[in-house]
């Protein structure tokens, strides 16, 4: 006598909506952690168009003249225009500008806004301040609130 062997159509069953629960729980969490991770690498660019603002100032001893317009505002001439500033201008996430400069040219505000479309769109814009304040518009309504002065937050 031969037996037969193979998947019963249960044990198929069983097997898809075990996958179909895994993806559930899965695909959230990986989502966020990506987000988390542009997010973490926008930090990290501001960081060093920060620095870059440092050097432009050590040079020629004020912040005016970083920005690619003559309002001193808007996209940068020292550092790279986008985030991740390691990838291509097609795979950026955040657009990085100069935001304001007072004080004559001696106080900046750096911004990193996320791309629209993209999926960070409503995640919220990323500040850098000359004083060394960060701040995050977490709930993505244009002003910044007390509790937003950090980026962990």
């Amino acid at each position: 006598m031969k037996t037969l062997t193979g998947f019963t159509l249960i044990e198929l069953m069983l097997t898809v909506a075990l996958i179909g629960i895994i993806l559930t729980v899965a695909l959230p969490n990986y989502q966020g952690i990506m987000k988390q991770s542009a997010r973490a690498t926008a930090q990290a660019d501001l960081m060093a168009f920060a620095a870059a603002m440092e050097r432009h100032k050590a040079a020629v001893y004020t912040y005016a003249g970083a920005a690619r317009a003559a309002g001193d505002t808007g996209s940068p001439r020292v550092f790279q225009a986008h985030s991740p500033a390691t990838e291509t201008v097609a795979l950026k996430e955040y657009d990085l500008t100069i935001e304001s400069l007072t004080g004559n040219g001696l106080s900046y505000t750096l911004a990193a806004t996320p791309v629209p479309g993209g999926t960070l769109a409503k995640d919220g814009v990323l500040y850098l301040f000359s004083d060394g304040r960060k701040a995050w518009d977490k709930n993505n309504n244009g002003t910044l609130e007390l509790t937003e002065y950090c980026w962990r937050c």
